[in-house]
């Protein structure tokens, strides 16, 4: 309907502004969280202070016409309250446009849009994070945040300015209006506000701490059920269903202690309440029915006196629940905080500027860097690779190869030294333009759970199709491509592939992963043992193509199978983060030192451990 879309579209729920640090406060993290929403807000503030008075007026016009009833003969009550009735009539029919104002602005304005707002924010934020930050954390247990968080703000919100707008104004106009048939009538609704106060300053921190307790429980329980069906494969080879199943259950049952230990605080809270509100309906009661004996107030006094009694036992329950929700969102939101704020350690610069690769220099500056355990993963470290030279890093595991290219890459950022490509420091360019200049080709490759298609054009997402099958072609995969099918009945490029790309298999999914690379073609190339997961027959039809595809490349390949780089046009020799020899193999095996004696420990070509074990010593 146009009315509804109309008030839909008071909120962009997808801004273009790229999202601003979430703070680490409760308080300014909820403030910031309401940007671009906050003239709504207010709207359903006023909208929903109106509400309440109205809903309290209506007790003061119950007992008017319990008046006019009482002491106006039958014939004569139109006659006589004609004008009464007329604006009674008015002031109710005209209510449900008040309540349809509040519920448009409140639930097609706000309800979806504000928590569709913060996930795409927070997915944003969370998108620039480190790899060291998902290194910490599980996949699962950062998505509930994502998830979970924006709710929860979104509830904190709404039920803030239900309870403290409706009820704060409710109370002061029902307070008025039992004030006007005699100032007695105020206290027992006082003296209930005292102890019910009393009794929410006792239950709601206690509500309040077990709620954060439960939100850090269910993202621990998430995490855990997520991390089983993302390594379901590892699971089943294993056979270690039933001690998942065992692992899930202890934070299960961890979250289901704070879940008791949160109703155990609702019962009481439950017990305490409903004493209250039939101590204030007797108290009420009692003191208008004593007035009315003594001739100080009429009927129509004790009637609405007593409404507003029964009422507000309604309303204590309502609050109750809304105090015990809103306390656990505010310990969901505080949990959310400390993974959702957490400062990005790899910035751009505020003057960075796109990296322009001309001729493909790569230089290493006197790197030192180390993974923050504090022990030194490089040290000193000066490497100048020549535009299209073809470099083989080799040493055993822990020497540094890896290390070397996340620097490259700018996955983190080294603590003293420079990297430099073409002579610019990559420490001054943004990251997406020194990542949309390298290709790379990585050991374990992880492909999307889309269509072989969307895999391939995220190397280049404005290629055809012409171009996009060339690669598949050149990486021997077209072949293999046009016989996927899925559960849904898509078949060849477009059948999707699982997550992680389980569906094909590890040659499969590696020759995706080079035709995707093929299809960037950019002027630097990264093999982190590329061809790792392909059998000899397939690994020698795409060498070619690997071959084409390093040409007038600057390349730098990881290998452990040393005939697979023996060929590069020079060789690093890395050990602790130093380099101990270079050269190229022939040049190297004479030299007979660390890199002779890990090409005389090969079996088949690789680097077993048995080799990596007398490098180590």
């Amino acid at each position: 309907m146009p009315l509804f879309k109309w008030f839909e579209q008071r909120v962009h729920p997808y801004p273009d502004a790229p999202p601003a640090q979430p703070p680490k406060g409760f308080f300014s993290f909820i403030w910031a969280g309401t940007v671009g929403m906050r003239p709504l807000i207010f709207v359903v503030m006023l909208l929903t202070a109106s509400i309440g008075a109205f809903e309290a007026l209506l007790f003061s016009m119950l007992g008017s016409v319990v008046d006019w009833l009482s002491a106006t003969p039958r014939d004569q009550l139109w006659a006589t309250q004609q004008g009464n009735l007329i604006l009674l009539a008015a002031i109710l029919l005209g209510s449900p446009l008040l309540i349809a104002l509040q519920a448009l602005f409140k639930y097609q304005s706000l309800a979806g849009n504000f928590p569709m707002r913060l996930r795409w924010n927070f997915h944003r934020h969370l998108l620039g994070q480190s790899m060291n930050f998902y290194q910490d954390e599980f996949a699962g247990r950062v998505a509930a945040k994502v998830m979970q968080t924006a709710l929860a703000v979104r509830e904190t919100v709404m039920i803030v300015t239900d309870i403290l707008v409706f009820v704060v104004i409710y109370f002061i106009t029902m307070l008025a209006v039992v004030g006007t048939f005699d100032w007695l009538l105020i206290l027992p609704f006082l003296g209930w506000l005292a102890l019910y106060l009393l009794a929410v300053w006792y239950f709601v921190p206690r509500l309040g701490r077990a709620g954060a307790a439960q939100a850090d429980a269910r993202s621990l329980m998430t995490g855990r059920v997520t991390d089983a069906y993302a390594n379901i494969a590892t699971v089943k080879l294993f056979s270690h269903a039933q001690r998942e199943a065992g692992f899930v259950k202890g934070a299960m049952q961890e979250f289901m202690q704070t879940a008791y230990r949160q109703m155990r605080l609702v019962s009481g809270f439950e017990i305490v309440n409903h004493t209250l509100s039939m101590l204030l309906l007797a108290a009420s009661a009692g003191v208008t029915l004593w007035l009315w004996t003594r001739g100080e107030v009429g009927v129509g006094a004790v009637a609405a006196a007593t409404a507003m009694a029964l009422r507000l036992n309604g309303i204590s329950h309502w609050i109750m629940w809304e105090m015990s929700n809103l306390f656990e969102q505010i310990g969901t939101v505080q949990d959310g905080i400390t993974t959702l704020s957490r400062p990005i350690e790899i910035v751009d610069r505020p003057d960075a500027q796109p990296l322009r690769v001309t001729r493909g220099e790569i230089r290493f500056d006197h790197v030192d860097f180390s993974y923050g355990n504090g022990q030194r993963v490089m040290e000193d470290l000066t490497l100048t690779i020549r535009p299209g030279e073809k470099v083989g890093l080799v040493g055993r595991s822990g020497a540094g190869k890896s290390t070397l290219v996340n620097l490259l890459l700018r996955f983190y950022d080294v603590e003293s030294g420079r990297v430099l490509i073409d002579g610019q420091d990559i420490a001054h360019v943004t990251q997406d333009s020194l990542r949309a200049q390298v290709g790379m080709v990585t050991q374990d490759t992880s492909l999307l759970h889309r269509s072989v298609r969307d895999n391939l054009l995220y190397g280049r997402p404005d290629a055809d199709d012409d171009a996009m099958i060339a690669a598949a072609r050149r990486a021997e995969a077209h072949d293999f491509i046009l016989t996927l099918t899925d559960p849904k009945g898509r078949t060849g490029y477009e059948a999707h592939v699982g997550e992680r790309g389980v569906k094909l298999s590890g040659g499969q999914r590696q020759r995706v992963a080079i035709a995707r690379v093929m299809l960037k073609d950019a002027p630097i190339l990264l093999l982190d043992e590329a061809t790792s997961a392909l059998d000899s027959e397939v690994e020698a039809a795409i060498q070619g193509s690997l071959y084409r595809l390093m040409e007038g490349k600057t390349v730098v390949a990881i290998a452990h199978r040393l005939s697979t780089i023996a060929a590069m046009d020079r060789l690093i020799v890395l050990d602790r983060g130093r380099i101990v020899e270079e050269g190229n193999h022939a040049s190297l095996l004479a030299h007979n030192g660390l890199y002779a004696r890990l090409w005389a420990h090969q079996s088949g070509g690789f680097l077993g451990e048995e080799a990596e074990d007398e490098a180590a010593g």
